[in-house]
């Protein structure tokens, strides 16, 4: 049995779940797709020969012939794709983040809560094999207990102005850092605590839309521990994601740098390539939660990542962009919008 899913969103990561849907996936066959502009939504149904597509999210999801409804729209759309998805009584996915604030959050949630469908969010670190893998050796207690997280996330150069603006993406904390704040409550536990510091310091044109290209979180967990957290627009070498766990008997570090397994050694020069961007280093992971989410319809298992842990990754990433707003200390139970 497969599931039949319809795919809302279309954009640069869009087109890539519809490849996995509709050809990698053998959980899954893509049945419809939709995206607000209807030229792009019918191109696409034929490049991956989807039978149905449309301009809105609604004729999609009262289409009798998806089961299940993946949401890569635009952050900004999710509540009201979300809601609807409910209504519809479609299991659904959610891209990361899960929306802009809190009050839309708890709309979300409780459209959830009310219509009992199937609801996981989309954060695809957790499904990469390294992080997987650091995550099963902390569990085991390999490295005694992690005392101290750090994260680090550099982009090699910066979106567009369109997508930076924290109209439509929430902004470098919320935008970018959502991964790296999940992945601290995921191997950490609930954050009490952020400050942070950040600023235009590489490209002056970011002020143009009120964002950041640079900024640096410290946290301090509920029961104490610490973490930081530094993202960067500028990382001009390349993609460059790595994570870090210090122990009392141990340390786990996840990520890699050099994209292919080669090394130039020439008179007073080593060098290798580096990860180009994000589909690259998480092409394998983005596969794994489709997968893991079109499994979990099917068996009828609990989502592994629920909408809290998309309203909790928000809340800290909201007080990290106060914190940096401020320059004061910012306690994530106080962010409730």
């Amino acid at each position: 049995m497969k599931l039949k899913v319809g795919l809302i969103g279309l954009g640069r990561l869009g087109r890539v779940y519809a490849r996995d849907l509709s050809s990698r996936i053998g959980e899954t066959t893509l049945t419809a797709v939709a995206d607000t502009d209807a030229d792009l939504a019918a191109r696409v149904a034929a490049e991956f020969e989807v039978p149905a597509s449309y301009r809105h999210p609604e004729e999609l999801l009262a289409d009798r012939d998806v089961d299940a409804a993946v949401i890569v729209s635009p952050t900004h759309t999710h509540r009201d794709v979300v809601i609807a998805a409910m209504q519809a009584r479609k299991p659904t996915f959610c891209e990361k983040p899960l929306a802009l604030s809190l009050e839309e959050c708890r709309a979300m949630a409780a459209a959830v809560q009310s219509s009992g469908a199937f609801f996981q969010m989309g954060f695809m670190r957790r499904f990469d094999p390294g992080y997987a893998a650091g995550k099963q050796q902390v569990d085991a207690g390999r490295i005694g207990r992690p005392v101290v997280f750090k994260s680090t996330s550099r982009d090699p150069y910066r979106p567009s102005l369109e997508y930076a603006n924290p109209a439509s993406s929430g902004g470098i904390l919320v935008d970018m850092g959502i991964h790296d704040f999940d992945l601290a409550r995921w191997f950490m536990g609930d954050v009490k605590t952020v400050s942070a510091v950040g600023g235009v310091l590489a490209y002056p044109e970011m002020a143009s839309v009120g964002d950041i290209d640079n900024a640096i979180t410290t946290l301090t967990f509920a029961d104490g521990r610490l973490g930081v957290v530094d993202l960067t627009r500028n990382g001009i070498y390349g993609y460059d994601i790595t994570t870090e766990l210090l122990g009392t008997e141990g340390t786990v570090r996840i990520g890699y740098l050099r994209e292919t397994p080669v090394l130039t050694m020439t008179k007073n020069q080593v060098a290798h390539d580096t990860v180009p961007y994000f589909m690259e280093r998480f092409e394998r992971a983005y596969t794994l939660q489709l997968q893991n989410f079109a499994q979990n319809v099917l068996a009828g298992r609990e989502p592994p990542i629920t909408i809290r842990d998309g309203v909790e990754a928000l809340r800290v990433a909201l007080a990290a962009t106060r914190a940096c707003k401020t320059g004061q200390p910012v306690a994530v139970d106080s962010i409730t919008n």
